[in-house]
């Protein structure tokens, strides 16, 4: 029996409108992208000529020097750390494995503030420094400046160490074992085997984990403000905020945005390349080589190193702080800041992975060439920082909230006030568009793993497009969907930028409540809520063990 012309012209029907949706879904993603291009091609006030003469080329030194002296250092850490880890065998090497990762649970704005405390002129370690030689003060004794750009490339590093880490570690497990027992039988020793065999082999792997931590580097505000570090991303908020200038706000968010689209071609040419050394099905993995004595323990003790820096410090000095005052627990401020953390994060979350999920099953569902097109170009959200997200929501929501509110007073003498701007809404979207590519990511892979028959089968029996999906699809990939809500739940608890730019007055998230406390000395009254940024962080952290330990059993 042939098909029905009526039920084919449904499908057709049905197939352009996921089409047309998927397609919409991507413009809403991508619009802030656009109208950050916009503003800053077409500004009000163009001071392009002032940003170039005075303030453009201090950021632009200042951002080069802070991003390449963090890619170096997370680059020989983070390519050191994962050498050894895998290729040797020492003491408390497997635990290490998994230790290593636990600095993503610290946002760096949380260990810029927890390295100032420690250090600072009242800190543990020039108190501790005078009490045993018998200073006095200050100028008894010479102690390097905290609030420099120093001490910010140690917080970035530790910070963002970990995507180094994680990649070269991937990129050195996925090498032949064969390959170095020959190098080894040729004479080659420890560091000729590492320099001429397995970092060049590793090289693409190396070099992707370095561009997103010069993406993450680049769109970094909290760590580089409280430093004094005058960035692309500081100079954002400051032409905005200190000059009222959103035009060249938007200029220099353009700049940032040129940058990391550099940064995210750079990293996505790495990815492409990242599977040249694989060998083949009957090559043998890498044997560790066992480190005995004191050459284990000090394979220990530098792979230690990033750890206590970049997770013991930080821990550790916020949570005495929170320990010491256990009354700024009950704080009603602080309270209020949890709550709107969980709405706007988990409006956030819930919203982009069901957005994630409609996209990617109508682009599977249309085949169609546009929305094809368009599902990778809307990972240039993850890319884009907060903050160049901030001024391409802000300026026209905030015309348009205006615009609408004047009209709906002149029609009916009611002021209906800012709804965009002026509620969560913005801060909510931003996230949305922030996140997105974790979501789609999650359900692009998911949906694959569906072999396609099952959604031809249902169709085939009378299922709409919708009941597929939600009758056939959702059951199988519930796990990943969960796994992307809780991802995409704590990004959103752990951002900065966007939310300072974005929220209604006297709004605070988590996030916004440690950056006010901190920046007002009030390091006590911010270690509540850091330590719950960081517990929620470690959650992501567990998770992602888990997945590279299951992924590692198959």
């Amino acid at each position: 029996m042939g098909k029905s012309p009526v039920a084919s012209g449904a499908r057709r029907v049905g197939s352009s409108g996921w089409s047309l949706v998927a397609a919409l879904i991507a413009l809403l993603v991508l619009l802030p992208i656009l109208s950050v291009a916009w503003i800053a091609l077409n500004p009000t006030e163009n001071i392009w000529p002032h940003l170039i003469a005075t303030t453009l080329p201090r950021y632009l030194a200042s951002t080069a020097m802070l991003a390449g002296s963090v890619a170096v250092v997370s680059a020989c850490v983070g390519t050191g750390a994962a050498w050894l880890v895998v290729m040797y065998s020492f003491p408390l090497s497997r635990m290490l494995q998994w230790l290593l990762l636990l600095p993503l649970a610290i946002p760096a704005y949380v260990g810029a503030y927890a390295l100032v405390d420690f250090l600072e002129y009242a800190g543990p370690v020039q108190t501790a420094l005078r009490e045993a030689f018998g200073w006095r003060n200050s100028r008894d004794y010479w102690f390097p400046e905290i609030r420099s750009m120093w001490a910010a490339i140690v917080v970035l590093s530790a910070a963002l160490t970990p995507y180094v880490f994680l990649l070269a570690r991937a990129g050195f497990r996925e090498q032949s074992g064969n390959i170095y027992e020959v190098a080894r039988a040729l004479g080659a020793g420890p560091f000729a085997r590492f320099w001429r065999v397995g970092l060049p082999m590793a090289r693409p792997a190396i070099v992707a984990g370095v561009a997103i931590v010069m993406m993450e580097t680049v769109s970094d505000f909290g760590a580089v403000s409280y430093f004094a570090v005058q960035t692309l991303t500081t100079g954002i908020f400051s032409t905005w905020l200190e000059t009222s200038n959103a035009g060249g706000a938007a200029q220099i968010a353009g700049v940032v945005l040129l940058i990391v689209l550099l940064l995210l071609g750079m990293e996505k040419a790495s990815r492409g390349r990242a599977r040249y050394h694989g060998g083949s099905r009957s090559a043998r993995p890498v044997v560790p080589v066992a480190l005995t004595g004191w050459r284990g323990w000090l394979a220990t003790c530098l792979c230690s190193i990033p750890f206590l820096v970049g997770f013991v410090l930080p821990t550790g000095v916020i949570l005495s702080h929170a320990l010491r005052h256990p009354d700024y627990w009950v704080d009603a401020g602080l309270a209020q800041a949890f709550v709107n953390t969980l709405t706007v994060g988990g409006i956030a979350a819930v919203l982009t992975v069901l957005a994630a999920l409609i996209m990617v099953y109508g682009v599977r569902l249309s085949g169609r060439r546009l929305p094809r097109l368009l599902l990778p170009a809307t990972t240039l959200g993850y890319a884009a920082p907060g903050a160049v997200l901030g001024v391409g929501l802000l300026i026209p929501m905030a015309a348009t909230d205006n615009a609408f509110a004047d009209a709906v007073q002149a029609l009916t003498g009611y002021d209906p006030g800012l709804l965009m701007t002026g509620t969560s809404f913005a801060i909510i979207y931003a996230y949305c568009v922030r996140f997105f590519a974790i979501a789609q990511g999650a359900a692009d892979s998911a949906m694959g793993r569906v072999a396609p028959s099952l959604g031809w089968a249902a169709r085939s029996l009378g299922q709409s497009a919708g009941g597929t999906l939600r009758r056939i699809y959702m059951p199988l990939i519930r796990g990943s969907v969960g796994t992307a809500l809780l991802l995409v739940f704590v990004d959103c608890v752990k951002e900065l930028p966007a939310t300072l730019l974005l929220r209604p007055f006297n709004y605070n998230t988590l996030a916004t409540r440690v950056y006010e406390k901190a920046s007002l000395e009030q390091i006590g009254q911010a270690a509540p809520a850091a330590m719950l940024v960081i517990g929620v962080g470690l959650v992501a952290v567990v998770l992602m063990a888990r997945s590279e330990h299951a992924s590692d059993l198959t």
